[in-house]
């Protein structure tokens, strides 16, 4: 889930995942393969081992704006910049924590929405998105590539732009990033662009939504499709409805599902002709299953139903301080990490996909 990080060290800032999968092989602390336990120089624990008093306020102050984006009233929007604003003023305190727990907090949130859901109409929704996902993903990946190419974005950062934008944002980039042996600068450029990114559709696709009139279903293909990342994704059609949420859920599950074989694929292409050793292993998406047997439950077992809901709801507000943790990632290091040709070929991007998909929808091409 995803997860951004700054340039100090890509970890510490909270923007790549702690998880990011290791190359074979011992690398150098300039490639991403790194495993964290040695290019760490204190374990996420310590952050509450302190004895800076001078920090102490915004350590207090952290945890209690946490708890409170639980309130019903929090939408996701506003998680989100809450965390963006406590880390651009006080500063996160604890931001190899969050990084470490965001992408576990999301993966339990997608699976407890799955207890909401009808597990016949998720596979009927899956299946009607196939073609829609295998078409985008296809085209996002060629026109991001010629964006890259045109504006003469770095090759690796250009890949890495497109591959989160086509897929799942940050997890498609973390698990593209060692199967082609990028730097940590590449990763933190590419992840910092699609994080603003994801935070932008996260505020402006709901209305966007409702000013053109789009249903419920038509709202949640469209951000399934050209929204990022898998949080931003289910928190902006929380927001619309909760059959754009179910709608959206499955479809961009769906195109997750397409991590693996695409990172195969590129670390094979990518690096054809290379005499470097060791191939990143791509992290396959587990936590789909979860959300499909929570369905099962609920749908197979009519008793859970009731149950289901309740369990629907509190993952929906698990969702929403989650979506806080990850604003919190968010640091002065990636701003100025992020150059003017990345988040040009990330913008542009974003915005022919997502009106294109948008142009299909109300054409009807998109059923």
């Amino acid at each position: 889930m995803n997860s951004d990080m700054a340039y100090k060290h890509p970890i510490e800032s909270g923007l790549i995942p702690r998880e990011l999968p290791a190359s074979q092989g011992e690398k150098g602390s300039s490639e991403v393969g790194y495993r964290c336990r040695t290019t760490l120089a204190i374990p996420w624990r310590g952050e509450f081992q302190s004895l800076d008093w001078a920090g102490l306020a915004p350590r207090l102050l952290f945890p209690l704006v946490a708890c409170a984006t639980l309130l019903p009233f929090v939408s996701p929007a506003i998680a989100l910049l809450a965390g963006m604003a406590f880390a651009l003023t006080l500063g996160n305190p604890y931001p190899l924590t969050t990084a470490r727990f965001v992408t576990p907090l999301l993966q339990a949130s997608v699976i407890g929405l799955g207890a909401g859901m009808n597990l016949i109409e998720v596979g009927r929704v899956g299946m009607h998105g196939f073609l829609y996902t295998v078409v985008g993903i296809t085209l996002t990946l060629s026109t991001g590539l010629i964006f890259g190419w045109l504006i003469r974005t770095e090759r690796d950062t250009s890949l890495l732009i497109t591959v989160g934008t086509a897929i799942c944002g940050g997890s498609a980039i973390a698990a593209v990033a060692p199967a082609i042996r990028a730097k940590n600068n590449d990763v933190s450029v590419a992840l910092a662009t699609v994080f603003f990114l994801n935070a932008v559709a996260l505020l402006i696709f709901p209305p966007i939504g409702h000013h053109l009139g789009l249903g419920q279903m038509q709202f949640g293909v469209w951000s399934a499709l050209a929204i990022h990342d898998t949080s931003s994704v289910v928190g902006a059609a929380m927001q619309y409805g909760t059959r754009a949420l179910e709608i959206a859920t499955t479809i961009k599950l769906t195109r997750a599902l397409w991590i693996v074989p695409v990172t195969l694929v590129i670390g094979m292409v990518w690096n054809r002709g290379s005499t470097g050793t060791g191939k990143g292993k791509p992290k396959r998406p587990w936590f789909i299953l979860g959300f499909v047997a929570a369905a099962a439950l609920v749908t197979w077992i009519p008793a859970l139903t009731a149950s289901g809901r309740i369990v629907s709801l509190c993952a929906q507000r698990l969702l929403v301080v989650t979506l806080f943790l990850v604003g919190s990632g968010l640091s002065r290091q990636a701003l100025k990490a992020v150059g003017r040709r990345p988040i040009i070929q990330g913008f542009l991007l974003w915005v022919v996909m997502g009106a294109g998909t948008l142009g299909a929808i109300l054409l009807g091409w998109i059923a």
